[in-house]
């Protein structure tokens, strides 16, 4: 019996009204494969922190805020649902139309339960996915470079009838191949939420500004850990790793990923959890084999999202933000 099979007794059923002390935590590593750009007000988001748990020296890191994290998934996340006709972009759709994050949300899809809104007096829903800013194993001063952008003629020269054009714009942008130690986490889902979540994680391949043109980033999961309770921080996990890692942080990703699998199992280990499940290795390879064919499979990844839609919807209707208008409509 394959473990997908296995695993969905451990799920919920139906999404509980209360916390029910269910978590489901991906353990990461993301690995910028570009040059992605995570800013605010024009700079590289940093942070300066204790280099390791052991190391007491202080540097400084890259910042990926949680939003910036987050916002990218979601929205592959949407765009999935629209490709299956479970939501719609077409106002006049007035059963299947959602807004993002606006006043015309549906309020009841799977991205507006599992990832929350608040939309003033029209209601909220608490974000069922919790996240936190990741930062980068390496200094501040070895992950980045400050780039000078041009705005060629036509004629693809800088010049043209004796004008000349100069560099219009300077930014600061990550460097590829640059890592960020990441855990994010899933409360009391149901087993097809949890695939949908899974899904936008290993869908997701273009992170901060300007992704059209540049931010390809890589989200590796080197374990997926099912308990009744929160674990580490991406800060704590990010010096642990650093301090495993000791001098060689520009090692391959290949032995980053062995590493980090190494130190995420010792920190589980050190937590105050009761773990049902824990996935990792040759287990957790075959597993997302076995979550990419359900991807790859037109009809299986229908039926999940369909199941998921009619969940959320109960859920909405019940203890949700239309609960009050369903009510007085019947």
């Amino acid at each position: 019996m394959s473990l997908i099979t296995t695993l969905k007794s451990e799920f919920q059923t139906v999404f509980p009204r209360l916390a029910s002390g269910k978590y489901v935590h991906f353990l990461m590593v993301r690995h910028s494969q570009s040059f992605p750009v995570f800013q605010t007000d024009g700079v590289l988001n940093t942070a300066r922190t204790q280099a390791g748990l052991e190391n007491p020296d202080f540097i400084s890191r890259l910042v990926i805020f949680k939003r910036k994290q987050v916002t990218p998934e979601r929205l592959s996340g949407r765009e999935l649902l629209r490709s299956l006709e479970l939501t719609s972009a077409n106002i006049a759709d007035k059963e299947k139309f959602c807004e993002y994050n606006g006043e015309n949300s549906c309020k009841k899809c799977p991205d507006c339960i599992i990832y929350g809104f608040a939309i003033g007096d029209s209601g909220s829903e608490r974000s069922k996915v919790y996240s936190d800013s990741a930062f980068s194993l390496s200094p501040y001063e070895q992950s980045h470079r400050s780039f000078t952008f041009n705005a060629p003629f036509e004629g693809g020269t800088m010049s043209e009838k004796g004008e000349m054009r100069s560099a219009i714009n300077e930014l600061d942008h990550v460097l590829p191949e640059v890592t960020f130690p990441t855990v994010e986490t899933l409360r009391d889902p149901t087993f097809e939420g949890f695939l949908y979540v899974l899904g936008n994680l290993m869908r997701t391949r273009r992170y901060g500004a300007q992704e059209s043109r540049t931010g390809t980033m890589a989200n590796h999961i080197i374990g997926i850990v099912l308990c009744d309770g929160e674990i580490f921080s991406n800060l704590h996990f990010t010096q642990s790793l650093y301090d495993a890692l000791k001098s060689d942080l520009n090692a391959p990703i290949a032995d980053i990923i062995i590493k980090a699998t190494e130190v995420a199992t010792n920190l589980l280990n050190q937590e105050p959890i009761r773990k049902t499940q824990v996935i990792s290795g040759s287990q957790l390879t075959d597993f997302l084999g076995e979550v990419t064919a359900i991807y790859q499979d037109e009809t299986r990844l229908r039926d999940t999202l369909t199941s998921l839609y009619q969940q959320t919807q109960v859920y909405a209707e019940t203890y949700g933000a239309i609960a009050g208008k369903k009510a007085k409509s019947k």
